[in-house]
């Protein structure tokens, strides 16, 4: 078994300074108790005193992320009110008012002609009426004045007071006395009636001065028959008033 002294020799070397570590550790309790002393004096001459207190942990931990100030949302902006453009017009529809709008101008203008044109029928119908009239009374004015002359028989609705012109015999016997002269064998052979109309002038004795076709029945023959008539007759008797038609038409057809 191993001596005391032994022990001596092999332990650890004396500390030469742990007369000044104690010393140190002395110092520090010294100023921990002034420290302690002076905390509890200040306590009761300030209670509003607050004690702050680190708080520590064995496991590390990371802080939460610092509590930023959100800044409010930008304003929505308005809606866009979208431009609705106007509506294209319709060509067709265009021109089909187009062509009513003329077709109601020209109805609108034919009527006022229309109106107009009668209007002025009207008043041409009404002049028309007062001439006639006027023309009436002026006659019967007239042949007031007449009846005291007149010649005229009961019948006779002249104006003038002695009848002037043929008679309504005279024609016929003149007639009959050119037809009386016609010449013509071939009557048979003309189809239908056509007259050949010759144009007599005379003179105031009843002398044939002239006769000309005037109008030709188309058959160069019976024109001919006709002019020759009535050169072979060479005078007409008188009218009944003693007078003669100096200038006058007579026609005449195969069959009359």
């Amino acid at each position: 078994m191993p001596s005391a002294a032994d022990r001596i020799d092999f332990g650890p070397p004396r500390d030469a300074g742990a007369v000044r570590a104690f010393g140190l550790a002395l110092l520090v309790h010294g100023a921990l108790i002034a420290a302690l002393t002076w905390g509890v004096n200040w306590k009761r001459s300030d209670r509003s005193v607050a004690f702050e207190a680190e708080l520590w942990s064995s496991v590390a931990q990371e802080a939460a992320p610092k509590l930023l100030e959100v800044p409010p949302p930008p304003p929505e902006p308005a809606p866009k009110v979208q431009e609705t453009p106007p509506p294209t017009p319709n060509v067709d529809i265009a021109l089909e008012q187009e062509k009513k709008r003329k077709l109601l101008e020209q109805q609108k203008l034919q009527a006022q002609a229309e109106k107009k044109a009668e209007t002025k029928k009207q008043d041409v119908k009404e002049q028309s009426s007062a001439a006639a009239l006027e023309a009436q009374r002026k006659q019967n004015i007239a042949r007031a004045m007449g009846l005291a002359g007149a010649t005229g028989g009961e019948t006779a609705k002249g104006t003038a007071q002695i009848s002037s012109g043929p008679s309504a015999t005279y024609k016929n016997r003149l007639a009959a006395l050119f037809k009386r002269n016609i010449i013509f064998s071939n009557v048979d052979s003309i189809q239908g009636n056509p007259k050949a109309e010759v144009q007599v002038k005379v003179s105031s004795t009843g002398l044939i001065m002239s006769a000309k076709l005037s109008k030709s029945s188309g058959v160069t023959a019976w024109d001919e028959a006709v002019l020759r008539a009535v050169e072979k007759t060479e005078r007409i008797p008188l009218d009944e008033n003693g007078k003669v038609v100096s200038d006058f038409p007579i026609g005449f057809g195969p069959k009359d």
